[in-house]
């Protein structure tokens, strides 16, 4: 009996205190900001509007306002997370400027409210910085890091977010981490460590914009060393270039056993789709050493259906807030000390591929791109390998003069150097004359930097066998001729080809033969085939 009697009361306890609690049941979402989202973030100014979203409730009822001061700005009409509880609102399009506070608020039943605020908030140009280590080296890696580092304080208004390394076999919708919430640049977080954050490139590229538009630019950086674009693609890009997808293990020469994750799509799903609902005013992105020795030949498929796949989704995410066609900018491969057999033929490859074997960016395979030459800023005496050069300024300078003139129209501004637009085969007196569409200064002469293919005789299938050899320069520029040089031809058949700065290490630094006089930009590797 007395059990009995303990087990009941015990029954009535458990009850009461249901009474007192309310029925049970199971939690929903929390009601946040996507991680990418925060105190300090510039979003997307005028005449595109920035989105906003996070996560909540399923039903519940999300309203955003944005204030400045006492004044509230626009309130957005509210706005029901969707069954997965993601929530997103279109703002109206907003001028450069700030500060602004963001106050989101979830309503759930009558009365029960949660407010959420991001305070610090500016609105300008947003740009997204991706690629491998050479885009993941921080500011205390490079040249004059100190003096850059030093410098912060005077671009308050250049704000910086850095993901952090994560990979995924399936797309997610939310960050899993962030190695750097949106902040205001100090010294402390412009070189947090080797290839941690945050990237140098996209620092200098930003504020060399800065200096240019003097309105807020906020960069978010995207990079993980060692990564080929497969990583980064999605599976919709890989099918386009008949590639595995999902969960495909790349095979990699043992040599590259210490690089980042190779897997189809992982680096996509986890560190690119989650910020598909960003607007973006663009991309930049330097990546390609890990195909010098991985589906290197596809290249010329790979990147530009990145460059499709990523411009599709960013519109799609954003609510057609991000354009269908946004600016995307790109480093050519710098160079590499250590040729091995895997990677010597590599690079060279790999430069001409990303120019969907054009040789020059825009293209009609890329359109709305601009490329920054990189292959005359080798550093053999890098701490951190050859393969990771430190001047970074040259690149970044060459990307925002590019970015300047295809992304912000700037009319009249050279942002690529000289191509060649005609090639002229004299037999009789065994010259190649090779005119560019641009003024030509010779910083200095070698004559192992050009080659023509010579071919032998046909054989019985009628197909001939060319080798690759030097064809020393015979004359260069002059002020009567300054878009002109002649080359030897020393083939005693015929002349197939002709290619320009064709190795792993073109060159030392800035010196390569040929530049425009003015902008001092390099000429660009090429590779073209002569008539028989």
């Amino acid at each position: 009996m007395a059990v009995a009697a303990s087990s009941l009361l015990r029954l009535l306890l458990l009850l009461l205190l249901l009474l007192l609690t309310g029925p049970a049941c199971t939690a929903g979402p929390g009601f946040r900001l996507a991680l990418a989202l925060g105190d300090h973030m510039v979003l997307q100014r005028e005449p595109s509007s920035a989105v906003v979203w996070g996560l909540g409730q399923p039903g519940a009822r999300v309203t955003v306002t944005l204030r400045r001061g006492p004044a509230t700005i626009q309130t957005q009409e509210p706005r029901f997370p969707d069954p997965r509880g993601i929530w997103s609102v279109v703002l109206d399009p907003m001028g450069p400027g700030g500060p602004y506070e963001l106050v989101a608020e979830q309503t759930v039943g009558a009365n029960q409210t949660t407010r959420l605020t991001a305070r610090d908030v500016y609105f300008g140009d947003v740009w997204l910085c991706g690629g491998q280590s050479n885009m993941e080296m921080t500011v205390s890696q490079i040249f004059n890091a100190t003096e850059e580092q030093s410098e912060a304080s005077a671009y308050p208004h250049v704000r910086i977010f850095a993901v952090s390394l994560s990979q995924a076999e399936q797309e997610l919708e939310d960050l899993e981490a962030v190695d750097l919430p949106w902040s205001v640049p100090t010294p402390e977080n412009l070189g947090h460590g080797n290839f941690q954050f945050f990237s140098a490139v996209c620092w200098l590229f930003g504020r060399q914009l800065y200096d240019r538009l003097r309105y807020p630019i906020g960069l978010v950086a995207s990079s993980w060393g060692g990564t080929p674009i497969e990583a980064w693609s999605s599976p919709r890009a890989l099918r386009e270039c008949g590639l595995p997808q999902e969960g495909a293990r790349a095979r990699r020469p043992a040599s590259a056993a210490s690089a980042g994750p190779a897997a189809s799509s992982v680096l996509w799903n986890a560190m690119i789709h989650p910020l598909l609902n960003m607007t973006l005013k663009g991309v930049i992105w330097y990546q390609g050493e890990a195909n010098s020795v991985l589906n290197t030949d596809l290249y010329n498929c790979t990147f530009p259906a990145l460059i499709r796949d990523w411009r599709r989704a960013f519109h799609r995410g954003s609510r057609a807030q991000t354009s269908p066609l946004f600016p995307f900018g790109f480093v050519q491969l710098s160079t590499m000390a250590e040729e091995s057999r895997d990677v010597a033929d590599g690079f060279p490859r790999i430069r001409w591929h990303q120019t969907a074997d054009f040789g020059f960016a825009p293209n009609p395979q890329m359109p709305n791109t601009f490329m920054a030459v990189a292959m005359d800023l080798g550093d053999p005496d890098s701490p951190f390998g050859s393969i990771h050069p430190r001047d970074k300024q040259t690149v970044a300078y060459r990307l925002q003069l590019g970015a300047r003139a295809v992304a912000y129209g700037e009319k009249g501004l050279l942002f690529q150097g000289p191509l060649p637009a005609k090639l002229q085969l004299c037999a009789r007196q065994r010259l190649l004359n090779v005119t560019y569409g641009q003024d030509l200064r010779l910083v200095m002469r070698d004559d192992r930097i050009f080659e023509i293919s010579c071919c032998g005789p046909p054989d019985p299938s009628g197909a001939r066998l060319c080798k690759w050899v030097p064809a020393p320069m015979v004359s260069t520029p002059s002020p009567s001729s300054p878009r002109t040089l002649a080359l030897s031809v020393s083939c005693p058949r015929a002349v197939s080809g002709l290619r320009y700065a064709w190795t792993t290490w073109p060159c030392a630094y800035k010196q390569c033969p040929l530049y425009h006089p003015q902008s001092a930009l390099p000429a660009p590797p090429f590779t073209a085939t002569l008539p028989h």
